[in-house]
Formats: C-alpha cells, sequence, structure tokens
C-alpha cells in the first residue's frame, strides 16, 4: 500500500487520507489517533502527511467535510423518488443507519468534536451539517402535515429532534453491544414507531 499511495495524485492522496482516518476511528478513539498513526496506516511519514495537511485540525475538517458531504448525498439520494413525506422520512432514516453502519467511526468522531471546548473549524462543519439535516426533516414534517398523513397539531422542532435523537439512540446501543450491524435489525422497527406518534390522527 505504501508504493501506491506515494505515487498517487495529491487530490487522491487526501481523499485516502481521510478514508484512513474514519477507518481508524471505526477501531479506536477518535481525540487517540495520532498523525503518526494516520501516517503509519498509510505508509508515508508525517513529513508526507503534512505536506497535505498543515495541521491535524485540517485534516479533522476534511474528514468533517467528507462526512457531511456523503452523509447529505446519501439522505437526499434516499428520498428523491419518494412522493409520500412519511415515506421520505423512514427512507431518510434507513439510509442514515446504513451509512452509519458502513462508517461506524463517523458518529464517534461526530460526537467527540461536538464535546470540543471552543470553536474549532471542524466543530463548525458538524453544527452546520445537523442544521441542514435538521431542515431537511423539518421540511418534510411540514409536507406531511399539508398532505393529511403526519398530525397536523405536531411539534415540529420536537419531532425533528426526535428523529434525530432515536437515530443516536441506535447508534450508542449498538456500540454498548459492540456490533454495529445492530442497528440495521432495529431500524425499521424502530421507525414504526416513531411512525405511528406522529401519524395523523384521523
Amino acid at each position: 500500500m505504501a508504493l501506491h499511495v506515494k505515487h498517487l495524485p495529491a487530490e487522491e492522496r487526501r481523499a485516502i487520507t481521510v478514508e484512513t482516518v474514519v477507518e481508524l476511528a471505526a477501531e479506536q478513539n477518535p481525540s487517540d489517533i495520532t498523525t503518526a498513526a494516520i501516517a503509519k496506516r498509510m505508509g508515508l511519514t508525517q513529513g508526507a502527511l503534512f505536506r497535505h495537511f498543515r495541521s491535524k485540525d485540517a485534516i479533522l475538517s476534511a474528514v468533517m467535510e467528507w462526512v457531511s458531504e456523503r452523509l447529505m448525498a446519501r439522505v437526499d439520494k434516499a428520498v428523491q423518488s419518494v412522493d409520500s413525506p412519511i415515506a421520505a422520512l423512514e427512507a431518510m432514516f434507513l439510509a442514515h443507519v446504513e451509512f452509519v453502519v458502513e462508517h461506524p467511526g463517523v458518529p464517534r468522531m461526530l460526537f467527540g468534536e461536538l464535546q470540543r471546548s471552543g470553536d474549532t473549524v471542524p466543530k463548525r462543519i458538524v453544527q452546520t451539517l445537523i442544521s441542514r439535516y435538521g431542515e431537511r426533516i423539518r421540511k418534510l414534517i411540514e409536507s406531511g402535515k399539508g398532505v393529511g398523513e403526519i398530525d397536523s397539531g405536531l411539534e415540529t422542532e420536537a419531532a425533528a429532534s426526535l428523529f434525530i435523537g432515536t437515530i443516536q439512540g441506535l447508534v450508542m446501543q449498538s456500540l454498548l453491544a459492540g456490533d454495529v450491524r445492530l442497528m440495521r435489525r432495529e431500524a425499521p422497527r424502530v421507525f414504526a414507531i416513531y411512525r405511528r406518534g406522529i401519524g395523523s390522527k384521523q
């Protein structure tokens, strides 16, 4: 792998660095990931790594941008061909869960960034992601109210928070169980309960 990475164009090497960090985060505490560990996994020296990223925070920023772009693209694709707002919410929910199953290091990194003190670029990227994600959910809930699928008296903000919190709960349970695939098995049943809670009472 070392020779392969060393001879890649700069942009591809940056992309592989990001993917390497995501892989390492699935294996250990993200805060413990060092630039030395990243370079070693890639078969590079730290000097070679810093030719593409000026600091560890720059690497983390690139990782958070990668997560944001990939996750939003995944959920947007999932709802593209779905006409029903509540079915779109389910598609979004399941797509998010599948993304985490494929990249189990991601939620660890997101939680870690949000817990960091101070205002950092990676933290701002995560906050922007959460804001964009929440807006998608709120729009679908309001659409669902408009077509009579979702209870018109539902508190949209609370329902959006519960949507995100439900996924976070699945993540925490799977991490505690040591089996991220647990999310995939439980997600449809969990969403069914959420759906009953927000559905129209007419």
